[in-house]
């Protein structure tokens, strides 16, 4: 006598597989406003453009975030005026976001690595970041992040995607900076 019918098999074991599927990670794909680049968030985006001064040079900082479970993942891009040195800008840019996170500089050895993907500028500024900071309330965060940088005809794109969270999945972070392309 059979128990379980081949359908009701099959129905158990695609829901055990959905069940299995972390409820905080709903992978989309995304256009970056202005730009043909594309990436791949873990959760519903809120996109904001603002004008921010990135190594003294003013520009339109586009960013799309969300959260997914604990952590905060954001991409942001800024386009770069024609003739601006695009790896000043963008060490001023990293320069910056470790000092928000009250992170320790200079880097130890083995937080810093390069990060060079197809499409994107070999800029020696283009780099993962993976360290220890403080958030606004003293609270220990980790952060992972990473800084490109592609041409648009005679300007310079910036990008930067970064996770924070108490801990950080290496999964999370590898699939969103992997989702970012030209």
């Amino acid at each position: 006598m059979r128990i379980f019918s081949p359908a009701l098999t099959a129905s158990l074991v695609c829901a055990l597989t959905l069940s299995a599927c972390s409820p905080d990670q709903n992978w989309r794909d995304i256009t970056l406003e202005g730009t043909s680049l594309k990436a791949q968030l873990p959760c519903k985006p809120d996109r904001t453009t603002r004008s921010v001064p990135l190594g003294g040079v003013p520009v339109d900082l586009h960013v799309v975030g969300c959260e997914s479970g604990s952590a905060m993942v954001a991409v942001m891009t800024a386009s770069l005026p024609a003739g601006t040195d695009a790896s000043a800008v963008m060490a001023a840019w990293q320069k910056a976001t470790l000092d928000n996170a009250r992170v320790s500089q200079p880097l130890a050895a083995g937080q810093q690595q390069a990060w060079l993907r197809p499409g994107q500028l070999p800029l020696a500024t283009s780099v993962r970041v993976q360290a220890t900071g403080q958030r606004a309330n003293g609270e220990p965060v980790k952060m992972d992040a990473v800084w490109g940088a592609v041409a648009e005809g005679e300007r310079v794109r910036l990008l930067h995607a970064v996770v924070y969270d108490r801990n950080i999945a290496a999964e999370l972070a590898n699939t969103l900076f992997d989702g970012v392309k030209p």
